[in-house]
């Protein structure tokens, strides 16, 4: 329709029909009589308030550190029972960031890596890979074809959470996905993994990409369907020496921020990687927006180390949630004032421990949620690990 019934020399709100479909939206028209017609300046409306752990990773003053808890991670293709689990920390707690309920392994079997996780056990990969014919046989995911639940969930979350808190998506990181495929589950001393990486490093290398431009994929699709910021998970990178960090994960850390910025600019990316002290730096390198911090590191150390540029995201003790509460608040507060004004996620360094008591998970909330000057920043709290339960375990 355009404009119209707009009249000069005053300022009036005209109705704009967008696409001819009759979708309405308000602007503001401010016209002049310049003698020789009308000059039409249009001053958009303004933009519905981004949620808080957005604007706090983005260096914008908060009133507090956004937070959120790490949580029990699990598989369901179910869309109605991934939504109802994901909203579970929400509906009791309203954490400033709300995880989907998923596994860092869901990409695997649409990469023609079958699996499944055994109660007690964890996962179990069925066919381990050891050759170039092996890597041969993995195909690139595609997320629309393998995990369309994965999207449904999304869009359902972003529209309940109603930006009231930031949709957070995730993803593992190659080497840890190459961990357990080559190693067959989990492990304690990643010994296949290192002699394929140092007898085999071409073929531990064809892998490597594959997963990178696999995620790559799949963090634009989780941001296309309603994720606000997504955390990527290099859970065994740590077990690398430095040297071989730098040849065997940063690389394709690097390539998947580098290729995700080119389509998802605005999009923040999150990495944790647990007892990562020895590499913080390094993590930095990756081009993340923020490096979650475990709790074995100082904060203060932590965030000297990485500098202000970057923003953090920690790193309390689990542990510390089975102290009393007088104890989880000098923690809290404790770690907020390491971490400093602006640009922290409060969390865990960790996932959220079984058994933890709920009252006082509700009370790390409490004292999060009351933080305000000089501990401007933003928090969040959330768990992952394997094993699904309809109920909140934290």
């Amino acid at each position: 329709m355009g404009l119209e019934n707009c009249l000069n020399k005053k300022l009036e709100l005209c109705r704009l029909s967008e696409n001819g479909q009759g979708t309405d939206r308000t602007q503001q028209v401010v016209s002049r009589d310049l003698g020789f017609g009308i000059d039409w300046a249009v001053v958009e409306p303004k933009a519905l308030a981004e949620p808080l752990l957005l604007n706090a990773v983005r260096g914008q003053d908060v009133e507090r550190p956004p937070v959120w808890l790490m949580r029990q991670a699990g598989r369901s293709e179910n869309v109605d029972l991934v939504v109802e689990i994901s909203l579970q920390p929400w509906n009791v707690f309203k954490p400033d960031g709300v995880i989907l309920f998923s596994d860092i392994l869901t990409p695997l079997s649409g990469m023609n890596i079958p699996f499944d996780i055994i109660k007690g056990k964890g996962p179990v990969i069925f066919d381990p890979i050891a050759t170039a014919a092996d890597v041969d046989q993995v195909r690139e995911f595609s997320p629309e074809g393998s995990v369309p639940y994965v999207g449904e969930a999304l869009t359902i979350l972003k529209k309940e959470v109603d930006n009231k808190a930031a949709v957070l998506g995730f993803v593992g990181a190659p080497f840890t996905l190459a961990s357990y495929v080559v190693e067959g589950g989990s492990s304690k001393n990643f010994t296949k993994i290192k002699k394929l990486a140092f007898s085999q490093p071409k073929v531990l290398h064809s892998l490597l990409q594959k997963f990178a431009t696999s995620m790559t994929k799949y963090i634009r699709y989780q941001a296309d369907n309603g994720a606000q910021a997504v955390q990527i998970f290099d859970s065994w990178a740590t077990e690398l020496s430095p040297v071989d960090f730098e040849e065997f994960s940063l690389p394709y850390l690097k390539q998947i921020v580098d290729a995700v910025k080119q389509t998802h600019p605005d999009l923040p990316l999150i990495l944790y990687a647990s007892g990562s002290g020895g590499l913080l730096e390094r993590l930095a390198l990756t081009g993340v927006d923020v490096v979650s911090l475990d709790w074995t590191v100082d904060m203060a150390e932590g965030r000297k180390r990485l500098g202000h540029d970057i923003a953090v995201q920690g790193n309390v003790d689990p542990g510390v949630l089975f102290g009393s509460k007088d104890f989880i608040t000098n923690r809290i507060h404790d770690t907020v004032t390491k971490a400093g004004k602006g640009k922290h996620i409060l969390n865990l360094g960790h996932g959220i421990k079984v058994g933890t008591p709920e009252e006082n998970v509700a009370h790390f909330f409490e004292v999060a949620k009351a933080i305000r000057e000089p501990f401007e920043s933003s928090f969040s709290v959330h768990i992952l690990g394997y094993g699904a339960s309809r109920k909140m375990e934290p």
